[in-house]
C-alpha cells in the first residue's frame, strides 16, 4: 500500500482544529497511540497499539525529505508480524506515545498529534488508490497544506521516532542487536 504524507510542527492546534473543520473535514475520532519501533536492516517497523483496536505492526519505507512524499506501507498482524521479523528478538529503538485527532476528508486523513516529550504536529495522508493516483494524492496535500499553513511551523523530514531518538542521544548504529536501548535503564521516552 501506499500513501503520500507530509507532516510539519504545529504552532497552533487549535487554530488547526478549527481549519480542518472549516474545510469541511470530519472529525472521526481521538487515538491514544503507543509506537514501539524495532531495529531492522532496511525500512521501519513498528508496533502500533490503541485502546479499543487490535495490535498491529507497521512496516514502512520512505525517503526523509521535508515536503510532502511517497511512502510504502504493509500492515501485518502479530501472529504474522513475530513470523516474518521474529520481533520477539528485536531490539527496541524507542517507545512514542501520542494523542492524535483524526480527521478525515476523502481519501485524506489529517492528524492532529500532541506527541510525549516532543510537542503538537501535523500529518497529512493522502492514500493512494485506483481512483487516486500519486499526483493526485501530491496535489490534494499540496492543496491541504497550504490551507493548514497559518497554524504550522517548520516542516520535518524524519519521524517522530528519529526525533525522539535523536533527543535522548541514542546511537542506532552502535545496537547490540539482541538487546535494545531499553534493558539496562528506562528510556526517558517510555
Amino acid at each position: 500500500m501506499h500513501n503520500v504524507e507530509f507532516k510539519a510542527e504545529l504552532r497552533d492546534y487549535d487554530l488547526a482544529r478549527s481549519i480542518c473543520s472549516a474545510i469541511g473535514a470530519t472529525e472521526a475520532e481521538v487515538l491514544e497511540q503507543t509506537d514501539t519501533y524495532y531495529k531492522v536492516p532496511s525500512g521501519r517497523l513498528k508496533k502500533r497499539e490503541q485502546t479499543g483496536e487490535d495490535t498491529e505492526f507497521i512496516f514502512y519505507d520512505r525517503a526523509n525529505k521535508a515536503e510532502a512524499r511517497l511512502s510504502h506501507y504493509v500492515i501485518y498482524d502479530e501472529p504474522t508480524a513475530r513470523q516474518r521479523f521474529a520481533t520477539d528478538t528485536l531490539p527496541v529503538l524507542v517507545v512514542v506515545r501520542k494523542q492524535r485527532l483524526l480527521f478525515l476528508t476523502g481519501n485524506v486523513r489529517l492528524h492532529l498529534d500532541r506527541v510525549d516529550g516532543l510537542g503538537d504536529y501535523l500529518e497529512i495522508e493522502a492514500v493512494v488508490s485506483r481512483a487516486h493516483n500519486v499526483r493526485d494524492c501530491h496535489e490534494k496535500v499540496h492543496e491541504l497544506k497550504s490551507k493548514l499553513q497559518p497554524a504550522l511551523g517548520e516542516m520535518l523530514s524524519v519521524s517522530y521516532s528519529d526525533m525522539l531518538l535523536s533527543e535522548n542521544e541514542i546511537d542506532v548504529e552502535g545496537l547490540d542487536p539482541v538487546s535494545s536501548p531499553n534493558d539496562d535503564a528506562e528510556s526517558p521516552s517510555q
